[in-house]
């Protein structure tokens, strides 16, 4: 029967060698009195050790198998098998319970059973051969702050998932202070958090702590002293562009290359990539040869290709070409002097008819070789291509469009012409009746005509050149606007009814001054003696000389336009009943050309050099720009309805604009050769037309339906000529009649002409 020490020995070796030291170093007494409380503890622990050790033969080996402890070692299965082979002690547990070292042989020797010499084998002890720097309990949970584990039993779990407990300690300071003073290695003992446990540091891991702490290298064989190398000199050496590791995309296998693999394989599967042919199958396709003179099978791989081209084939020998030809092929003497005399491109055949008396006479064809040849470059140097030839009927290709009879009314012949100006007439106005016309000339006179009779039935002087008339559309007031210099100018022509000319007259008279007089930016002036009894009724004074004068379809609001670059007076409405006028826009974009009002919403059009603006009065914000795709815009009118809009150009083009539809032109005429100078919208009928400097006023018939699905019809029906070009100007204004299919037109040949 064992001892308790010898038990104890082979129980903990480990334990023992390392406490070992600690005894050498103690008194003689002291160690006499630990070793009996020792021997103590160990005859209690002893039943706990044997149990143990009983169940350890048994699961031991069978764990560490597959346990990752002994997976985590450097050792590898080949020292594992030298190592058995040489006989490398097993501990192997004897059936009495005591732990003996019993080799392989040995196990051999006593008769072991395969199980067991196996068993055997397996417990061979891994500390023998373990390089690992490891503990044999790891703690599992990685790097967390250990302070986590402050109130738990454990301080984390090992491979297997059990809990790492801590272990027990219960030193009080006293027991920590003997320990300091009586352990020799206190100084290099340290705690792990990992596992709870303290450590023993050994020399090398002390003497890395002092060379870090006096700030040296870790590593004791690093020369910090040692000879630079000079990387830049005078010798001309050849450098990599870049010396930066591996860019992570260059690890990635590319999309783009995934795409293109992907694409290839596709193709593979599909047929269209075919694999490389064999070094046979090349050779036998190199010997084949095609007969470029056999007729072709029309069901042969050619013959089925839909464009291919068959190889032109030569003309049947006919009489001509016979050794004994009829006579009547043969040529006379002048025939052949003259078919020598003809260039070799020029004769219809390469040869002369010829009569023998058998086929053994006829010699060879000495052109023989040269047409075989020419023949052969015919063949295959001459390209051949079939060309699909559209049939297709020049009629098919023009819109279906309506002919101009189903689309009368329209005018179409000249009726009258207004005589009387002696300058260049640049605005006409009709009154809304239909009775009146109003013309305004550089002569700066304003004429009022009856339409009828082109009579002129008043003449006023207003001392300049006219740039713009208009007639108030409100058939209740008798009021004409007329843009003189920087005046607007106001005339009550006296013409019509006797009430009309009442009421417009105590429309006027009746304004009533405000007490407190703002600051104006035009000044109102009633006009008095010579200038009254003409008919000028008011002067409006503005800062600018005045372009253009336009009014709203209720009669009461005029505009008028002063196009000054870089100005925000370029557009001002005024009020006739109030007598004031307003600025609508803080500051204008761009170079103002001409405004209009909507006919039926409150509206603003203001057409600038390349765009028109919308505005919505009354929520005082732009609504829309229309891009006319055009250099300078000359011209604008707005259609009865206002969904649609056309616009004249200065580089020959008319823009028509659906507003509902988008702020691009839905249409874009070209019918004029020089710069269009007048548009304008009949009131009643679906007809539009445009003055150019050509001479010419087309007229077009432009229907648009209320439906939003269908898009408006736009037909030319007629080109009006008559007025003469003078000084490389044209026709400048273009009005329609109110209520008759009637055109009015004024141009530099100081005529108005009226079509019908």
């Amino acid at each position: 029967m064992p001892t308790t020490s010898d038990q104890d020995a082979k129980v903990e070796p480990r334990a023992a060698m390392s406490k070992t030291p600690e005894k050498r170093s103690k008194t003689p007494e002291k160690r006499r009195a630990e070793e009996e409380e020792e021997e103590v503890e160990e005859e209690e622990l002893l039943p706990v050790a044997v149990s143990s050790l009983a169940l350890e033969g048994s699961s031991d080996s069978e764990e560490s198998l597959f346990s990752g402890l002994e997976e985590s070692g450097s050792d590898s299965e080949e020292d594992d098998e030298d190592e058995e082979e040489e006989g490398v002690p097993g501990s192997a547990v004897d059936p009495d319970g005591g732990n003996t070292q019993v080799t392989v042989e040995e196990g051999e020797e006593r008769g072991m059973t395969e199980k067991e010499r196996a068993l055997l084998k397996d417990k061979t002890d891994e500390y023998d051969h373990d390089s690992s720097d490891e503990e044999d309990i790891r703690n599992t949970v990685g790097n967390i702050p250990m302070e986590w584990y402050k109130d738990f039993p454990h301080i984390g779990y090992d491979l297997d998932g059990k809990k790492i407990l801590k272990p027990i300690r219960n030193k009080d300071e006293l027991d920590e202070f003997l320990d300091k003073m009586e352990n020799p290695e206190y100084w290099r003992t340290v705690p792990d958090k990992q596992t709870g446990s303290e450590i023993v540091l050994t020399d090398d891991q002390v003497d890395l702590v002092h060379r870090l702490q006096r700030g040296q290298f870790g590593d004791v064989n690093f020369n910090q002293y040692q000879p630079t190398v000079e990387f830049f000199s005078g010798e001309v050496m050849i450098h990599p562009v870049t010396n930066r590791p591996e860019d992570k995309r260059s690890f990635i296998p590319s999309l783009i290359e995934k795409a293109k693999v992907s694409k290839l394989v596709h193709a593979i599967k599909m047929g269209w990539i075919r694999p490389r042919r064999s070094k046979a199958e090349r050779d036998e396709e190199a010997g084949r040869y095609y007969d470029l003179w056999a007729s072709e099978d029309p069901n042969a791989i050619l013959g089925r290709h839909k464009m291919h081209v068959p190889a032109p084939k030569l003309r049947l020998p006919g009489h001509e070409e016979s050794y004994n030809p009829p006579p009547e092929y043969l040529l006379s003497e002048e025939e052949r002097l003259a078919w020598e005399q003809l260039d070799p491109e020029d004769r219809k055949t390469t040869y002369l008819p010829r009569k023998f008396s058998c086929l053994r006479a006829v010699p060879s064809y000495s052109r023989f070789i040269h047409e075989r040849f020419e023949r052969c470059l015919d063949l295959y140097l001459c390209p051949r291509q079939r060309k699909m030839r559209v049939n297709v009927n020049p009629e098919d290709l023009i819109p279906k469009l309506p002919k101009p009879k189903d689309l009368q009314p329209f005018p179409t012949t000249q009726s009258l012409v207004y005589r009387g100006h002696t300058g260049l007439i640049r605005s006409i106005s009709v009154s809304p009746t239909g009775q009146w016309l109003l013309s305004g000339s550089d002569d700066g006179t304003v004429r009022f005509w009856e339409v009828v009779s082109s009579r002129c039935v008043k003449t006023v002087q207003v001392g300049g050149a006219v740039r713009s008339v208009a007639w108030n559309p409100n058939p209740a007031v008798c009021l004409v606007a007329v843009a003189v210099g920087c005046d607007v100018l106001l005339l009550c022509p006296s013409l019509g009814d006797r009430l009309l000319i009442g009421s417009t007259e105590q429309l006027l008279s009746s304004y009533l001054p405000p007490e407190e007089k703002g600051e104006e930016l035009v000044v109102w002036t009633t006009t008095e003696g010579e200038e009254h009894s003409q008919g000028v009724r008011l002067r409006l004074t503005h800062p600018k000389a005045v372009q253009q004068v336009v009014w709203h379809c209720k009669g009461d609001y005029l505009s008028s336009v002063m196009p000054q670059p870089s100005s925000h007076l370029q557009v001002l409405v005024h009020q006739v009943s109030r007598r004031r006028s307003q600025n609508p826009f803080r500051r204008s974009k761009g170079l103002v050309q001409c405004v209009s009002f909507h006919p039926l919403r409150p509206y603003f059009f203001v057409a600038t050099q390349r765009s028109v603006r919308v505005y919505n009065l009354i929520k005082q914000e732009m609504t829309k720009k229309l891009q006319a795709n055009s250099k300078w815009i000359s011209s604008m009118a707005v259609h009865p309805a206002g969904d649609n809009v056309i616009c004249g150009s200065y580089d020959c083009r008319l823009a028509w604009f659906d507003l509902d539809l988008s702020t691009k032109p839905y249409k874009m005429l070209r019918h004029h050769k020089k710069a269009v100078r007048g548009v304008a919208y009949h009131a009643s009928y679906p007809l539009f037309a445009s003055a150019s400097d050509d001479g010419s006023v087309i007229v077009c018939h432009g229907t648009v339906y209320n439906d939003l699905l269908q898009n408006p019809l736009i037909v030319p029906v007629k080109v009006l000529r008559g007025h003469t070009v003078t000084n490389d100007l044209g026709v400048l204004d273009v009005t329609f009649h109110p209520s008759q299919p009637w055109l009015f037109s004024c141009g530099a040949d100081a005529t108005i002409r009226l079509f019908t």
